[in-house]
């Protein structure tokens, strides 16, 4: 299971938690010096695994910083959504967590600005903690939020592109090569794709934003692109990677079937996370996807040869191939915990702690989020992780930029990008300003 669930959970999640965020506690008064982490205690730990194997992950992990802390003992709740986890910040008290991790980067705008999530400033520069020396840039992006620093990564997800070898074979293309820019990517997509009568016998691959990780967010990752500009307005209508990918989409869209070909197979699909994903069954030969899939194939006991590589660039960014898209796991303090200094105990043992980082990576298949652990001997993968590995390493992977408003605004560019690839919308220029001005109303709004 990834650290990070499908979009279109990850997105319902989201924004059904603004509003609780909005109202949640600021935590002014932080508790940096309340409590000494020396002391005889026991914190409660909010965590969102539910999945058997990564629950034991969790709590072997846990059970590791007792013993190297053996007078905090850690009281662990897991299946915690955002939704959940803003309530219990908003009502505050002695029965809330004073340790939480998310699995929604997009909220760490709300989380930050809001106060939802303590300052984790006082305990880094008591701690000494070189977050430059400790974490890949990207991942110290998405933990805070104009300055405000309320979150610390644990454990990361890369994106890349899964390919069915026998297919590239089958085809007559080389399964070594993999295309490394769109315009590549287009031709073997369609080399890949049999059509059979209104459907499909393969897929080649399918470029639908409701199909499975096929969102907005990827897709820009492979385009050099800026959201918003100095000044915190929206650049979606100026920055003309925004039009060029969509155009692109939508090109592939067009040339694999046309809208309403692909939708009506993408509804044959089975489940995201079970054995009849898409991709494991043959339904499509090629899948955007993050690192964790490898073991999703593993477990489906896919009988065909599975090759793994960068998703490509666009055509004049070649230099640039390798590069992906960088989401993860957050842990950061509740504001009103009167424990926050053990709590700091536990947040920087689980984010840092290499060998508490590479367990918790071999545990459940996810990316290693310190530069220490990416290079651990001790970590354990199938050769093709290290795909992966070079992706969350690369200096121009990408993730969504953090709003005030959280997701909001991944959500207005979504719906135009949903109604322009489904012909709903035609004039894309104009498309693209109604967005920008919408995404700029909004966080005027929440501010």
């Amino acid at each position: 299971m990834p650290v990070r669930p499908g979009r279109t959970a990850a997105a319902l999640a989201a924004t059904a938690s603004i509003a609780l965020f909005a109202s949640a506690c600021t935590g002014s008064a932080n508790n940096a010096a309340a409590d000494d982490p020396k002391a005889e205690t026991t914190i409660t730990f909010w965590h969102g695994w539910s999945a058997p194997a990564e629950v034991k992950a969790i709590e072997d992990n846990v059970a590791r910083f007792e013993k190297a802390h053996p007078n905090i003992k850690v009281k662990v709740v897991g299946d915690i959504n955002d939704e959940k986890l803003g309530q219990a910040l908003r009502a505050g008290g002695s029965n809330g967590p004073d340790v939480v991790s998310s699995f929604t980067t997009s909220n760490v705008g709300k989380f930050c600005s809001s106060g939802a999530l303590a300052d984790l400033k006082p305990f880094i520069e008591k701690s000494k903690l070189d977050l430059d020396k400790t974490f890949p840039k990207v991942l110290q992006e998405y933990t805070q939020f104009e300055g405000r620093r309320c979150s610390l990564p644990l454990l990361s997800d890369a994106y890349g592109l899964y390919y069915n070898k026998d297919a590239f074979r089958k085809a007559g293309l080389d399964p070594e090569a993999p295309p490394k820019t769109w315009s590549e990517f287009a031709k073997v997509a369609k080399a890949l794709t049999k059509p059979k009568g209104d459907s499909y016998e393969q897929l080649g691959f399918m470029p639908n934003y409701l199909g499975y990780e096929t969102v907005v967010e990827h897709y820009m990752s492979q385009w050099d692109h800026t959201y918003f500009d100095k000044d915190g307005k929206s650049n979606v209508a100026k920055d003309p990677a925004f039009a060029e990918m969509m155009t692109y989409q939508k090109s592939l869209v067009d040339s694999l079937g046309g809208f309403k070909k692909l939708d009506t197979y993408r509804t044959t699909f089975g489940d995201e996370w079970g054995t009849k994903h898409p991709f494991q069954t043959g339904q499509v030969a090629m899948q955007l996807d993050g690192e964790w899939r490898l073991n999703f194939i593993k477990q489906a006991k896919v009988g065909f040869d599975v090759g793994v590589a960068p998703l490509p660039v666009a055509d004049d960014e070649i230099a640039e191939y390798g590069k992906g898209y960088l989401s993860g796991t957050i842990m950061g303090i509740a504001p009103q915990s009167r424990k926050q200094n053990a709590a700091w105990e536990l947040v920087k043992y689980m984010t840092t702690d290499t060998d508490a980082v590479v367990g918790f990576a071999n545990a459940i298949g996810n990316v290693p989020s310190t530069f220490e652990a990416l290079k651990s001997p001790n970590l354990k993968f199938d050769a093709r992780f290290k795909t992966f590995l070079d992706i969350a390493r690369h200096p121009q992977s990408t993730t969504m930029d953090g709003a005030v408003n959280g997701p909001a605004y991944q959500e207005t560019l979504s719906d135009l990008a949903h109604k322009y690839e489904s012909g709903k919308v035609t004039d894309l220029k104009k498309g693209l300003a109604d967005a920008a001005a919408q995404i700029d109303r909004d966080i005027a709004a929440a501010k």
